[in-house]
């Protein structure tokens, strides 16, 4: 059994335990897991790679959605090596440092993506309701405070988990049954009262979340208010396809996350490792899917895209 600190009860390491009662299938779930997150890797690397090197897109939306890049490659990055290292190598072992680095860094990657999916919808609220203005109130001050806002409000809400799981003795209970750390599959572990951990954990960053859910949806009610009033069929068929991305990957970001959260916190009946393999989906998907969205969707970003990987075909058509 790995050493224990005495002094304050809190284990040297932990035992991440994998997706329970399918051990023997873990070597065959890592080959879809290790191909998304490839492909994760490269769709976001491609994205970001082309915004930074195209000047024409160095424009509000196309910055929100380089953080929006980021902040995919840290919601993936931060779960799936060890996820991985522990299907392959069956590494199971993880300090209690490391446990909590990565809860810390999936839970703010987590918030800051969905400060950035609303300032996005802004955005495009602005951009569709007072384009006039859009020049004005979308500048790159705006965009560099956005992106100072989803990094502070992130840490100011997550950063406190990291004592509320501190303070808690564990008296050898250190096997979380899950693939990676999250603070409820911490603090459940602890032998004492949890109740601030379940209050805090599931009051705040979900009171958070559901109000950036809330300005998003009355954000595109004013949008599609808006629209509803434009005289000419095809302006309103080009802002309904400008929007028709971001609603994509919103909806790929919140339902499978509002799902997993629900699921595991009042789907008793639902198998364990059931929950677990939706926790696992949940950071692989949205960030395989939204540069493929934005990237099919977004003619500004197919056509950089076709001018990089065909440029010899590019001339021969101009």
């Amino acid at each position: 059994m790995p050493p224990f600190n005495l002094t304050s009860l809190t284990p040297a390491t932990f035992i991440l335990a994998g997706i329970p009662g399918m051990e023997k299938s873990h070597i065959w779930i890592s080959i879809p897991f290790c191909s998304m997150y490839l492909a994760t890797l490269l769709g976001n690397g491609v994205v970001l790679f082309v915004i930074r090197t195209e000047r024409s897109l160095h424009q509000p939306m196309y910055l929100f959605l380089s953080m929006l890049a980021i902040a995919d490659l840290m919601l993936s990055t931060t779960t799936v090596p060890k996820m991985l290292a522990l299907f392959w190598f069956s590494a199971r072992e993880i300090s209690f440092g490391a446990c909590l680095t990565q809860m810390f860094f999936l839970h703010f990657s987590f918030s800051a993506e969905s400060v950035i999916l609303l300032a996005m919808a802004f955005d495009r609220f602005v951009a569709i309701c007072y384009p006039l203005r859009y020049a004005a109130v979308l500048t790159r001050s705006a965009v560099v405070k956005t992106g100072l806002v989803a990094f502070l409000r992130s840490f100011c809400i997550i950063f406190p988990c990291i004592f509320l799981l501190r303070r808690l003795p564990f008296c050898g209970h250190n096997v979380i049954p899950h693939t990676y750390c999250e603070h409820m599959g911490i603090a459940r572990l602890a032998c004492a009262d949890i109740s601030i951990n379940i209050l805090y954990g599931l009051a705040v960053p979900f009171a958070a979340v559901v109000i950036d859910v809330v300005l998003i949806a009355v954000s595109y009610i004013l949008i599609l208010l808006a629209l509803f009033r434009l005289p000419s069929r095809t302006a309103r068929r080009k802002a309904f396809n400008t929007c028709g991305s971001h609603v994509c990957v919103i909806l790929l970001f919140y339902i499978p996350a509002f799902f997993t959260v629900l699921t595991h916190r009042f789907g008793q009946e639902i198998p364990h490792h059931v929950h677990i393999l939706l926790a696992n989906l949940y950071v692989l998907f949205p960030p395989l899917l939204n540069p493929v969205v934005y990237g099919v969707r977004t003619q500004q970003i197919k056509k950089v895209v076709k001018v990089f990987l065909c440029p010899k075909s590019h001339l021969l058509q101009e």
